[in-house]
């Protein structure tokens, strides 16, 4: 049987839009976003954080969501991948990824994309060894990894041409 002292109200950002959300203090981050707010772009793996799939920003750091409990998001900023797109516009991380095909199944590209964000916004122009050691925490099984850090490459140079910013109402 549940206690109520271990249902926590919290208020969270997520992808710009706040939420006020009632979660149970062991629930986690990962659940609390497919669950309760129906984003289910970022993927449940191996649940140790050791994949990388379920990897979100937190106040604009990389984080694992399946490592984190939705307490731990009370008056904090989040976003999943579904918050790169913008007005119904893939943002050029998915375009390049989609046109670089670094992706095959597509349960990893979440994780990718993410990292890949987070490395751009502090590194908008990096080499294929910093591309490389960015995402080493975070795993595919189809692709081999080349076609993915040629997605980044060609991702940072278009930002670079377009001065790409961060989607409206997302932490940078």
């Amino acid at each position: 049987m549940q206690d109520q002292d271990d249902i926590i109200l919290i208020h969270v950002t997520v992808n710009g839009t706040p939420h006020r959300l009632l979660v149970e203090s062991r629930r986690t981050l990962l659940d609390m976003l497919h669950d309760d707010l129906g984003l289910t772009g970022t993927h449940t793996g191996c649940e140790h954080g050791n994949c990388g799939a379920c990897t979100i920003l937190f106040d604009g750091q990389t984080v694992r969501s399946c490592l984190m409990f939705a307490v731990q998001a009370n008056s904090h900023e989040v976003m999943t991948v579904e918050g790169l797109a913008h007005g119904g516009q893939m943002h050029p991380l998915q375009q390049a990824f989609w046109e670089q095909q670094g992706l095959q199944c597509g349960f990893c590209t979440p994780g990718f994309l993410m990292t890949a964000y987070e490395l751009l916004k502090k590194n908008p122009t990096p080499s294929d060894e910093e591309i490389r050691t960015a995402l080493s925490g975070n795993i595919c099984r189809c692709t081999g990894y080349q076609h993915i850090v040629d997605a980044v490459r060609a991702a940072a140079q278009t930002m670079a041409s377009a001065s790409v910013t961060a989607p409206s109402g997302t932490p940078a």
